[in-house]
């Protein structure tokens, strides 16, 4: 998907209309219903070592609110996940090292750690406001069966082999980042078809990965980008992970309630969408289709149940200690210390997580998508999660001495 128009030569510019359908992903504001995008965005993107910029704001630790009272060990895991990745840096190198050698249970030396080798930067956003949305994602249980038959009648999907992607960076470097998915009909680049047209069509017939017995948890399947399945035989679970997109915006069906007026802007939550879809079972298929966007899977095993599918830096998420953000403010694999209140309450929510994840409805500077782990009741907090928050970027002093 194409994030942002730009001005683009014209070999660009008739890719970008041949594709119209997916060349851009709108902003999500505050205030506006929205059961998120799938956080994974199939690809890591690039993880360069950022410097201060116009969006950060130098501070000190002690401006922190709610710094003191974080419980710093339940984070080391999630920061040392990272380092697998981020210690290929120079200015992350040493940091990590000295990361490694920590007592996990010495919270007063994990802290010391933070405070010695990072400079905290307030994130900023573009108007110069310092706060922004705060949602909720997390990774729900299906229940599925390897053969269609009984109530298993609702397929996931592996990616179809002829879907591409365009690197518009491979052209153009200024395009960092910036992709379009579509297919390839003689030679010409066209769009791939929306949710509507593949549910209609059938083209996907034989791309199943298995069969659930829910198309409303198939759904929200796609909207987490990720989830685990409790297979008939009443032991196995496998995980179905993010594999692919057809490249189109996602669209809010909580937004679409709301527009038609069948939800207020507070009931328009997972929950709320659920109850209407529960209500309305004849508008099912209309609901759903607001949303072109469709994602497919692929399996992997559960090696271990307490951490979460891989986020867009290539390592499991941590539950509670990872979120989504947009890399264009955020560095993947940066500390981020993140104040906002719990769903739906006033309660703070105050605590250093780690920036593992990216969304494409995860845009703007202070903005980010909260990973609350597996099962319903991290489901439930996801779904109520639509809270304001703040933002600090936790920089080596190696790099914010530059």
């Amino acid at each position: 998907m194409l994030f942002k128009r730009l001005s683009l030569p014209v070999s660009v510019l008739v890719i970008g209309f041949s594709l119209a359908a997916c060349t851009t992903t709108p902003l999500t504001t505050p205030g506006t219903p929205t059961v998120q995008e799938p956080p994974r965005s199939g690809t890591t993107p690039g993880l360069p070592s950022v410097a201060p910029g116009a969006n950060l704001r130098a501070t000190t630790f002690a401006t922190l609110p709610g710094w003191g009272n974080d419980d710093l060990r339940q984070v080391l895991p999630a920061f040392l996940t990272s380092c697998t990745t981020q210690a290929r840096k120079s200015d992350w190198k040493e940091p990590c090292a000295i990361a490694a050698g920590l007592d996990g249970g010495d919270e007063r030396a994990i802290r010391t750690f933070f405070q010695s080798f990072f400079t905290p930067y307030q994130v900023v956003n573009a108007d110069g406001s310092d706060n922004g949305l705060v949602t909720g994602y997390y990774e729900p249980l299906l229940k599925g069966s390897r053969k269609r038959g009984g109530s298993y009648q609702t397929p996931i999907y592996r990616a179809p082999d002829d879907l591409i992607t365009v690197d518009l960076a491979s052209i153009y470097p200024e395009l960092k980042g910036l992709r379009l998915r579509g297919r390839l009909v003689g030679n010409k680049v066209l769009p791939y078809p929306s949710r509507a047209e593949l549910d209609k069509s059938g083209v996907l017939a034989g791309k199943e990965i298995l069969w659930v017995d829910d198309p409303i948890d198939a759904f929200f399947l796609q909207v987490q980008g990720s989830g685990r399945v409790q297979m008939n035989d009443g032991s196995s679970i496998v995980r179905v992970a993010y594999a692919d997109q057809n490249g189109y915006p996602y669209r809010s069906i909580g937004r679409y309630l709301v527009d038609k007026g069948e939800l207020t802007l507070a009931q328009a939550s997972a929950q709320g969408i659920k109850g209407w879809l529960a209500a309305n079972p004849g508008r099912q298929q209309e609901l759903l289709n607001a949303n072109p966007s469709y994602v497919f899977f692929k399996e992997e095993k559960v090696l271990d149940p307490s951490k979460g599918p891989k986020g867009a830096q290539g390592v499991p998420l941590t539950p509670m200690r990872s979120i989504a953000v947009d890399p264009q403010f955020v560095p993947l694999g940066t500390p981020v210390f993140l104040a906002t209140t719990q769903p739906n309450n006033n309660a703070p929510l105050q605590q250093l997580v780690v920036a593992q994840d990216t969304g494409g409805a995860i845009k703007g500077a202070v903005r980010a998508d909260f990973f609350w782990g597996f099962g319903n009741e991290a489901g439930d907090k996801a779904g109520k999660m639509k809270q304001r928050g703040m933002m600090w970027l936790l920089l080596p002093k190696v790099a914010a001495a530059r």
